[in-house]
């Protein structure tokens, strides 16, 4: 292992005490992604597993082959979506009443999260409740070869707790090697056209492999039973700024998510029928191609045990294929105190996705 991976791995270990990002700003500087080397991502997955050496083992999941003779010999684009719980919610805010605060200490949980990711190798990774971005995933995700945005909540309820690390948002990260940034666009939602707390990241990719061009989207629509019609807002809102990035569908599309809302909410409705010809990968898991999970999130609060279809990868129909998709934890893996846990570091579950381009995108427009 170089000694200066250990070096850059022995310091993001020792999670900052402080609270906002201005607090700590001169260790941000020393930890400038530019100035330092390419990590080696078995390094980086050694580092991790050393520090979770007294954990349960991460969990096996196994990807499920959905190709149907796409007649593409390009290598697939690996997109992931998770939402991984902020810092701050996790320890302050959310009371998973289950789960042992020594579970969710963020000098160990930030290695099983990062454990996940490097497990799954994805080409576009996409995440919401992001409070340790420029002191965790930003300087390391950018030495793994990956170009980061972030764009956090105007109001984020991460800064209502104690000690917090600076607001949450949505990030987005990308393989350099694989893909050239033609434009990027931070969207702030709207709802009944006012300004919400909820963001979007929009960003147009060129494949190099390729040369095609698609557009992928990061988003956290808001949360809690009775904000129905706010998400339905929300995402119409989203869509129609998806519709002009792409220009009415011209360009694939990818959108990444924790909507907060089942398959019988409008917005799923709203997304389904888009002019946009969405469709929405993990319903290729079920027999019939029509149903989503049983779940995505499993958690037990004050409040009771919730266990909910939340989390979604959409793409166009038309213009993509779904090769293949990570099956979900099983409920006797998650176990009976649910999520997160010592095995597993978030309320929702990691989806990933093997995407290829349809060689005849107009066929279904």
């Amino acid at each position: 292992m170089g000694n200066s991976t250990s070096r850059l791995y022995s310091v993001l270990a020792k999670t900052l005490s402080s609270g906002a990002v201005s607090q700590h700003q001169d260790c941000l500087e020393q930890l400038d992604s530019a100035q330092l080397d390419p990590i080696d991502p078995k390094d980086l997955l050694e580092e991790c597993q050393i520090v979770l050496q007294k954990r349960p083992p991460r969990f096996q999941r196994n990807f499920v082959n959905l190709k149907k003779n796409s007649g593409s010999n390009h290598r697939p684009i690996r997109v992931m979506q998770w939402n991984i719980l902020a810092q701050a919610l996790g320890e302050g805010k959310d009371n998973f009443v289950q789960c042992p605060m020594e579970a969710l200490k963020w000098e160990e949980r930030k290695c099983l999260i990062l454990e996940e990711i490097l497990a799954y190798k994805p080409d576009i990774l996409c995440l919401q409740e992001v409070d340790h971005y420029f002191d965790t995933f930003e300087p390391l995700l950018s030495r793994l070869g990956y170009q980061c945005t972030f764009f956090p909540k105007p109001w984020s309820p991460c800064l209502d707790v104690e000690h917090n690390n600076g607001p949450d948002g949505c990030a987005m990260f990308f393989l350099k090697e694989r893909f050239e940034l033609v434009s990027s666009a931070n969207i702030r939602l709207t709802a009944m056209k006012l300004k919400t707390n909820q963001v979007a990241i929009a960003q147009t990719l060129k494949c190099h492999e390729t040369g095609r061009l698609f557009c992928i989207a990061v988003t956290h629509l808001k949360a809690r039973t009775g904000w129905e019609r706010f998400r339905s807002a929300q995402g119409c809102d989203l869509l129609q700024n998806l519709k002009n990035i792409t220009q009415g569908a011209k360009i694939p599309l990818i959108v990444c998510g924790d909507f907060n809302a089942e398959p019988t909410e409008e917005v799923y409705r709203e997304f389904s029928n888009s002019s946009l010809n969405l469709n929405s990968a993990y319903k290729l898991l079920s027999p019939d191609g029509q149903t989503e999970p049983p779940y995505t999130t499993w958690k037990i609060r004050p409040s009771g045990e919730c266990r909910h279809t939340l989390d979604y990868i959409w793409y166009s129909q038309h213009a993509l294929n779904v090769n293949s998709a990570l099956g979900l934890l099983t409920e006797e893996q998650i176990g009976p105190n649910r999520l997160p846990s010592f095995n597993y570091p978030s309320d929702h579950l990691s989806l990933v996705c093997d995407f290829s381009f349809n060689q005849d995108p107009d066929r279904l427009l």
